[in-house]
C-alpha cells in the first residue's frame, strides 16, 4: 500500500485554509499513486478548545469523502463532534464510497484542558484497507498502552494522528517505538508542524516497524509555500506483521487472565 503522511502546519481555527492545504498535498500525492493520505489530529482547526467554533456533525467527513473521490485515495482526517453537553475528538478514515472507520479519542488531554470540554470515547474500531487492518489512537492516547494491546489482536497498523508539541518530542519518539515493539504492529505517527499560537510543533512524523525500526520514507516532499517543517512522507508498505510475529512469537506468552486479576485487585 502506498501511504502519505501529511505533516502540515494547520491553519489555526481556519477550516477553509487548512482544507486548501490538504488539497495541495493530495494533488502532489495523486501523481505518486498514493492510496491512503493521513492528516494530523483536529486536521482543519488545530488543537483548539474553542468548541463553539470547531464542533460539527460530520461536515469534515463529507468534505474528506469528496476529496477522496476527486483524488482517488482514502483519507484520514480529524474533527470535533458535537455530542451534546461535551464534544468528542474524532478521527475518521473515509473513501469515496463511504466511511471505513470512525474513532473517538479515549483519553482527553487533562493537562491541556480537553477534559473540561470533551468526553472520552468507548470503542476501538478496526477496518481493512488493502492488505492492512487498521486501528487508531489519537495523540495523548499514545501514553496508555492497554488499548494498543487490544487493537493489536486484530490490527496490523495503528495510526496515531497528533498535535504533539516539540517540548515533549522525546516522549513521542520513544512511545511510538515502544508501541510498535510491544504490540508487534506498524505504528504510524502523523503530527502537525510549525508554530501555532504559543506552541511549536517539530513534526517528527514517521512509521515504526513491528520490530521497532524506523522506516525510511521512500520520498519526502516539501510542501510548496509551507514552513520548513511541513513535509509529505511517502511510503510503500506490505503487510508482513504475521512474519514478524511467527519469527518472534512474544504475544503467545502474554498472560491476559493474570493481568485481569491484578486489575481486579485479586492478587
Amino acid at each position: 500500500m502506498k501511504i502519505g503522511l501529511g505533516q502540515i502546519r494547520i491553519c489555526w481555527e481556519d477550516k477553509k485554509g487548512s482544507l486548501r492545504k490538504a488539497e495541495q498535498c493530495m494533488e502532489l500525492l495523486r501523481e505518486r499513486g498514493t492510496e491512503l493520505f493521513l492528516l494530523p489530529e483536529m486536521s482543519l482547526t488545530g488543537f483548539s478548545m474553542r468548541t463553539e467554533y470547531t464542533k460539527e456533525q460530520g461536515e469534515t467527513v463529507e468534505l474528506a469523502r469528496e476529496l477522496a473521490g476527486r483524488y482517488g485515495m482514502a483519507v484520514g482526517i480529524g474533527w470535533v463532534k458535537d455530542a451534546g453537553e461535551r464534544c468528542e475528538n474524532h478521527y475518521s478514515l473515509v473513501t469515496q464510497e463511504g466511511a471505513l472507520l470512525d474513532y473517538a479519542k479515549l483519553h482527553p488531554f487533562r493537562y491541556g484542558g480537553e477534559t473540561e470540554l470533551f468526553r472520552g470515547g468507548k470503542a476501538l474500531p478496526v477496518c481493512r484497507l488493502g492488505d492492512f487492518r487498521i486501528g487508531v489512537q489519537i495523540c495523548y492516547d499514545l501514553r496508555f498502552p492497554e488499548p494498543f494491546q487490544i487493537l493489536s489482536r486484530e490490527a496490523d497498523l495503528i495510526l496515531v494522528p497528533a498535535n504533539w508539541p516539540a517540548s515533549r518530542r522525546e516522549h513521542w519518539d520513544c512511545l511510538l517505538r515502544a508501541r510498535a515493539i510491544e504490540n508487534q504492529v506498524y505504528a504510524a505517527g502523523i503530527n502537525c508542524a510549525g508554530r501555532m499560537g504559543r506552541q511549536y510543533y517539530s513534526g517528527d512524523s514517521g512509521i515504526y516497524r513491528p520490530d521497532g525500526m524506523y522506516m525510511t520514507a521512500g520520498e519526502k516532499i516539501c510542501i510548496p509555500g509551507g514552513c520548513p517543517e511541513e513535509i509529505l512522507f511517502c511510503y510503500e508498505m506490505e503487510c508482513d506483521v504475521e512474519r514478524y510475529r511467527s519469527r518472534f512469537p512474544m504475544k503467545e506468552d502474554r498472560r491476559e487472565d493474570l493481568y485481569r486479576e491484578y486489575y481486579a485487585g485479586g492478587i
